[in-house]
């Protein structure tokens, strides 16, 4: 159903300001917990991130929200992306599971956006991502974040590497009250939760913090076998001493999620056919229990053949430890802040990745007849059986429609380490034409990551927690000749990769906010930052493993003993300059310019083949912005420009197995919109809440080196983004007695999107709505909530791994991600 025009009408007309409520932007340490909803007016929102100093939301020139406490909770977010995708300009794809979402900033065509994501005010690592792992997938929401702080273009490019946009998790610490909370959530999924702070005085000038979570849950997609397990602590003490405020805080995460793939969702032979009855829309998935035990073989650079087990339960483990040191004080005239940190960790990953379209099983057989008979001699015909038993099983695709299906099982691991440090002095300077705030900054880093990468294809009959397959050759008579696959596998280590860098970095940059008058202020940055990367990779051949029986290692990826050194030292330089005019205390406009350079990640040192571009991205802004009592209104016009454009997709070839076929074409993105973000308090209690984006996402000024016609591209909607997109939330607050009642809801659309660069085949616009109620009694708290009640339909993405460059050969997608179905949590806190 197409709702973009219905929904972008009925949301203007319906609001007067649309976005968050945002309360207080940080509760004190010595507010009680219990306390810590009270609402603040949107002008006196103090934030922090992006500006010399503290300031209020409604004076800065750039767009930010700061998300307390009790805006999250009343969000109810799935997870880090779904709690950004709930304000403007950021649109997401939160269906991945609970981390390593795609977050898109503004419509720039990355699948982080370019948000850089800190811990109070410094990365824990300093990349804006690892490798195959995000972001979200090492800063995690828990009772130990103070408040949420998302800045959207603005100055971001000045304040941290690498960014477009900043994420910045302030933390808890302590306070001369003792004081925490604790809460369990359990959930429809099988969620079982306790998250728990604690915070408080050790003496006179020394304060204590400490929480975190620990969680099992079985997931959305249920794959049988254990879901997302671990969990996170943090801790910091802060000492108060004359010349400043010193902090020593610590992390640590051990913790596996799951990664949720595209699913086929109709017949390719049918697209109106759905598949429904094979694998179920909303909690259907390929996991499964018969990928925990899959052999992965290759031929290391010795010759020695390896062979490893490897356990789809696993998932993404990832577990990291951070240190860090801060101080923040007075050095002569100059303020003083000098932040250090250091990380290292451990990624493990196993995933079960989509590739083709289902393939019906007597086409899909025949295409490996011949090499059959080549291999095995006689081959009468091939069958399928139930992988491991030899053909002793045998298995109907009948069961199936007639179908069956290719996977890719992949394995990724890295050794990581970061050490970040950043220290610089702000000063205000008072002249003749009004006050400075010059901060004067240093950011450097040394860091690293060893990687390896291994992936096998593999055959699976369709259906949801499928069973791996084999294609057997038989003899006229019906005897096993051979086997076109070993225990499933269709093709051993298709792809495999293992590389090493050593990075080093450095940045200066200052920035000048001038106060002309008590209504005009003035501001302009630049950074300037150097990069050496020293890694290599190993180089790889095609080889035979040599088992006669089964052509599954007959073309296996196999390192030479030979590797590559690659040596990068790219140079960026980043810019911002805006203004900010208030025409009264209760109107105000900026308009802002910003540049960002993004240099060749680590990836690209410590791969054989990559691409070495520095990609930049142009930001323009002009705002509006109202307030009037407890309400407001921000509305951003924006344009992005995003250039050089990299499309050179690496599909998967069904044919080989291979990540190996490419159509590259290299161009510009632009994207013109706008952001309406703000809360209208219609009465005592009542408020309406929101945000709106449209935009208008496109291809430009494309080329492409093997002389394919671009003209096809150029103009087309941007893979994946929408031209609308928002949300929409109503809540009323009341007292019963002794108890405050909040109930709340949420209407979230996103408009038709593409799955492939011409714009052939459609990802469908859809909607979701959910509903929550909290009742509070003292320092108790009950909280329920409930996600997509009436189980709306909706793909996030189609399958990228083949249909980016020549869509699905349907109109609409009949491959994709889909969107949770219906779901609920209970969540039961105290605080003390």
């Amino acid at each position: 159903m197409n709702t973009s025009r219905t929904t972008l009408a009925c949301a203007i007309g319906a609001l007067y300001a649309l976005s968050t409520p945002v309360f207080a932007q940080a509760t004190s340490a010595e507010t009680p917990v219990a306390e810590q909803a009270a609402e603040t007016p949107d002008s006196q929102v103090v934030v922090v991130t992006g500006s010399a100093r503290p300031q209020r939301r409604f004076d800065v020139s750039y767009a930010v929200n700061a998300l307390s406490q009790a805006n999250v909770q009343k969000l109810a977010p799935l997870n880090m992306a779904d709690l950004l995708g709930k304000l403007p300009g950021i649109q997401v794809e939160a269906t991945g599971g609970e981390v390593q979402n795609v977050t898109r900033v503004r419509g720039i065509p990355t699948d982080d956006g370019y948000a850089l994501f800190q811990q109070d005010g410094l990365p824990l690592m300093t990349e804006i991502n690892g490798y195959f792992f995000r972001g979200d997938s090492m800063n995690r929401y828990d009772l130990m974040t103070k408040t949420l702080e998302v800045v959207r273009g603005g100055p971001a490019p000045i304040y941290a590497s690498q960014a477009a946009a900043i994420i910045n998790s302030t933390t808890v610490t302590g306070g001369n009250k003792t004081q925490g909370k604790a809460q369990v959530s359990l959930g429809t999924t099988g969620l079982k939760r306790i998250d728990a702070v604690q915070s408080g005085k050790i003496d006179d000038r020394t304060f204590y913090a400490i929480g975190g979570f620990v969680r099992e849950d079985d997931g959305h997609r249920d794959p049988g076998f254990p879901n997302d397990r671990g969990g996170q602590i943090r801790a910091n003490i802060k000492h108060l001493t004359d010349a400043g405020t010193w902090k020593l805080s610590a992390n640590f995460l051990n913790d596996h999620n799951v990664f949720y793939l595209p699913i086929p969702v109709s017949d390719p032979r049918n697209p109106a056919q759905s598949l429904d009855g094979y694998i179920d829309y909303f909690k259907g998935t390929m996991n499964s229990p018969a990928l925990r035990n899959v052999p992965m073989k290759n031929q290391e650079g010795n010759g020695a053949q390896r062979t490893d087990q490897r356990d789809l339960a696993n998932g993404r483990h990832l577990k990291f430890g951070n240190i860090g040191l801060q101080f923040e004080g007075a050095v002569g005239e100059w303020e003083l802040s000098a932040k250090a940190g250091f990380t290292k960790g451990k990624l493990d990953f196993d995933a079960f990745y989509s590739t083709s379209n289902p393939a019906t099983a007597t086409t899909f057989a025949n295409g490996f007849l011949a090499a059959a008979r080549t291999a095995f001699g006689a081959v009468d015909h091939l069958g399928y059986a139930l992988s491991g038993t030899n053909g002793a099983q045998a298995y109907d695709p009948a069961a199936a429609g007639g179908l069956v299906m290719q996977g890719q099982f992949r394995n990724l691991q890295a050794d990581f380490y970061s050490h970040q440090t950043d220290i610089n002095f702000t000063r205000s300077v008072q002249t003749g034409l009004g006050k400075h705030d010059v901060k004067v900054g240093f950011y450097g880093s040394i860091y690293g990551s060893t990687s390896r990468s291994q992936y096998n294809d593999m055959l699976i009959e369709l259906h949801n927690q499928p069973r791996t397959l084999d294609l057997i050759a038989y003899s006229a008579t019906g005897a096993v000749l051979g086997s076109v696959t070993d225990k499933g596998v269709l093709r051993y280590t298709t792809t495999l990769n293992q590389g090493d860098v050593d990075a080093k970095m450095a940045a200066l940059y200052v920035n000048d906010t001038w106060e002309v008058s008590d209504r005009l202020r003035l501001d302009a940055g630049v950074r300037t930052e150097r990069y050496n990367y020293d890694g290599w990779a190993l180089l790889t051949k095609q080889v035979d493993l040599g088992d006669k029986a089964t052509l599954a290692d007959n073309a296996t990826r196999a390192f030479t003993g030979e590797r590559q050194n690659n040596v990068i030292k790219p140079h960026t330089t980043n810019w911002t300059v805006g203004a900010n005019y208030d025409f009264s205390s209760m109107f105000g406009g900026y308009v802002r310019a910003s540049h960002l350079e993004v240099p060749p990640t680590m990836q690209n040192a410590s791969s054989v083949s990559a691409l070495i571009l520095t990609t930049k991205a142009n930001q323009y802004e002009v705002g509006f912005k109202t307030t009037f009592g407890a309400s407001y209104l921000y509305i951003t016009g924006f344009r992005a420009q995003f250039k050089p454009l990299n499309s050179s997709f690496i599909a998967f070839n069904p044919q080989t197995g291979r990540n190996d076929q490419t159509l590259p074409f290299f161009g510009e993105a632009t994207i013109n919109g706008a952001e309406i973000d703000g809360a209208w308090h219609l009465a005592k209690g009542l408020v309406l809440s929101g945000s709106v984006t449209v935009q208008d996402p496109k291809y430009k000024n494309f080329v492409n080196a093997s002389g394919a016609d671009p003209s096809r591209v150029v103009g087309n909607q941007i893979v994946r983004e929408p031209k609308v997109f928002g949300n929409i939330r109503p809540s009323y607050s009341f007292t019963a007695g002794d108890k405050v009642v909040d109930v709340f809801g949420s209407y979230s659309f996103t408009g038709k999107r593409y799955v492939d660069l011409f714009n052939t085949t459609v990802l469908p616009s859809y909607h979701t709505i959910g509903a929550g109620i909290s009742v509070t009694r003292g320092d108790w708290q009950v909280l329920l909530t409930g996600d997509n009640l009436t189980n709306a339909k909706g793909l996030t993405e189609g399958n990228p791994r083949t249909d980016a460059l020549a869509g699905q050969g349907s109109n609409t997608a009949i491959y994709g991600r889909p969107v949770f179905g219906r779901s609920a949590r209970l969540v039961v806190s105290k605080a003390w």
